[in-house]
């Protein structure tokens, strides 16, 4: 078993080595993407985080999004997302829109690591401020265990938001106890952030190609600089 541990997060230590994280906005903890597309399916999806306040900082205390999404062919899947947002200042305010393409490179199992890509963009509705991300997505499965990396490089730009080039790192560990149950560990990076913690996955079957995935973590800061508990919930409705 330790083997197995081992290998399941040497993606995460290479492509952590290799990076240098960053994210001027904070919005570090979010999901980490799997490399995988199901055909012919639409997806519709809910993601809740709340974190704890900081001393001293007007951190954001909520983010949540709403999206709908489908596959293109057997490669790609496309997504579109309503983003609202609770600033400790201010209350709730609906805060952009984002769309993102994930792109499938290998089929699951014909190499060692399975890879895809993720391309991402967003527009902040109440400033003049842009961000377009670009994503390489790794997994690796040992026998009940499954390693996942993501690395992404995020450029900002805008009248409101520093035209800057940034890289952000998410990785899990989880063990396939149960399709319902699978419970797992992950780490995010980002430029004054670092967290690590415990999460909970599992998708239940309520038709066919029809199921509910859901997830929930506990993300808790390792700095001073981090919040010291993120929550993240995820609702995942496929048909």
């Amino acid at each position: 078993m330790k083997q197995q541990l081992r290998s399941c997060a040497c993606i995460a230590l290479l492509l952590l080595a290799a990076s240098n994280p960053a994210m001027a906005d904070g919005r570090v903890v979010n999901k980490v993407y799997h490399p995988y597309v199901d055909a012919l399916h639409y997806e519709l999806e809910y993601r809740l985080l709340a974190q704890d306040e900081q001393s001293g900082k007007q951190n954001l205390a909520q983010l949540q999004q709403l999206s709908l999404g489908r596959s293109i062919g057997t490669r790609f899947f496309a997504e579109v997302y309503l983003v609202a947002a609770e600033h400790r200042s201010r209350g709730y305010e609906l805060a952009a829109w984002e769309t993102e393409l994930k792109w499938q490179l290998t089929e699951q199992g014909e190499y060692a690591v399975d890879w895809g890509l993720l391309l991402e963009y967003e527009d902040e509705l109440n400033s003049d401020a842009q961000e377009l991300s670009f994503g390489l997505l790794a997994e690796k499965e040992l026998g009940r265990f499954s390693g996942t990396a993501n690395l992404l490089l995020v450029n900002e730009w805008g009248e409101h938001v520093s035209n800057e080039r940034e890289t952000t790192f998410a990785t899990q560990i989880r063990y396939r106890h149960n399709p319902a149950f699978e419970p797992g560990l992950e780490f995010y990076a980002g430029q004054n952030y670092q967290g690590m913690g415990p999460v909970m996955q599992g998708s239940i079957r309520t038709g066919i190609r029809k199921s509910l995935h859901w997830e929930l973590g506990s993300i808790l800061g390792l700095d001073q600089d981090s919040p010291s508990n993120t929550w993240r919930v995820l609702l995942e409705y496929e048909f």
